[in-house]
């Protein structure tokens, strides 16, 4: 039996998956359902489930919304088209694309429209990748990670830009950056890494409960990205490390032997599965919280939302006759409303 566990801090929801729950979450609350949702909102499985068992729709086509319908566009980013075919098809439409994300968007047309070669740093087939590539598909080349530059040819040598995933590893990333400096000395990066800042910190925390731990546990989804890289750097680290959707997923012969688990989790992952994995474990010294850095980022709803829920809430007050100017309403409170208690709303 694990004598202590040591708990990462920061762990868990980012602002971006912040913003995206609980924007989903007004959508339910205002919408008969069902709402429907382009690609899952973020990569975990109980939190799609408890929005599918919410009335949520989730779709990867965006011809497969009814016309009419409430639609929104997932926190990954989504390809300029499929924005423009929410835009005709829904009668409300919100795009709860991460301010990150939308930023390497940016970059991406940017310097493709300045004529560059574009190395994208990404995983094959990531919702991320598809939609900031879309952007500028002619100028655009996806480079793996654990591949490299080997199949990188650009037209000009003097003309090429390195962009990135934001879920990926630090380590992933490190590798191809140096590669390219040294193949393309005129390379173009963005002056502040495309990384998230999220991803960063939660890897970073992971370093430090590897060099403590004899075995770490990451909850998150498979097909989370930055869960994944969580796992990476622990095993890279020479720790066994695994990750789990829930407790319910944890082995028991992981923790034979273990006097002290790490803990943490991807930034898609409810903090409610974190208690249980830690419930599961059952440290007879209790839990120790690692720190490594506080923070504080606040990403506002989107601004399609506030704009809806602003129209609505003057409609009802006008209804009654009950408006009270000066005063907030729910969406204005929104800094003090957080993920973890909109979840608890649909019962997570």
């Amino acid at each position: 039996m694990a004598a202590t566990v040591l708990l990462a801090e920061p762990r868990g929801f980012c602002a971006g998956v912040e913003m995206a729950i609980k924007a989903l979450t007004w959508m339910v609350q205002v919408f008969e359902p069902p709402v429907y949702c382009y690609h899952e909102i973020v990569h975990n499985a109980a939190v799609v489930a408890a929005f599918e068992d919410a009335g949520v729709v989730f779709v990867d086509d965006i011809s497969d919304v009814p016309e009419g319908h409430p639609v929104m566009l997932s926190a990954h980013g989504s390809a300029p088209g499929v924005v423009s075919d929410a835009h005709d098809r829904a009668a409300v439409m919100i795009d709860a694309v991460c301010p990150l994300v939308t930023k390497v968007h940016h970059e991406v047309r940017r310097m493709a429209e300045k004529g560059y070669d574009i190395i994208y740093v990404g995983h094959e087939g990531h919702d991320e990748a598809i939609g900031a590539m879309a952007e500028a598909p002619g100028a655009t080349q996806l480079v793996d990670p654990r591949v490299g530059l080997a199949g990188f040819s650009p037209r000009d040598k003097g003309g090429v830009a390195l962009l990135a995933q934001t879920t990926l590893g630090l380590y992933e990333w490190e590798g191809v950056l140096a590669d390219a400096e040294e193949r393309f000395p005129d390379l173009w990066t963005a002056r502040r890494s495309d990384l998230c800042y999220a991803t960063t910190n939660r890897q970073t925390a992971i370093q430090e409960l590897a060099s403590r731990s004899d075995v770490l546990l990451v909850v998150g989804s498979e097909n989370s990205s930055n869960t994944q890289a969580l796992v990476r750097v622990g095993r890279n680290a020479g720790v066994p490390t695994y990750r789990v959707d829930s407790a319910a997923d944890i082995e028991p012969a992981w923790l034979d032997g273990a006097e002290i688990v790490g803990v943490t989790a991807g930034a898609s992952a409810p903090d409610q599965r974190v208690q249980k994995v830690i419930e599961y474990v059952a440290p007879t010294r209790g839990v120790e919280t690692v720190r490594v850095t506080a923070e504080d980022e606040y990403f506002p709803l989107p601004p399609q939302l506030r704009r809806f829920m602003a129209a609505l809430q003057s409609l009802v007050e006008g209804g009654v006759a009950c408006r009270t100017p000066g005063l907030p309403g729910p969406i204005e409170n929104d800094r003090e409303f957080t993920a973890t208690e909109a979840l608890a709303i649909l019962g997570v």
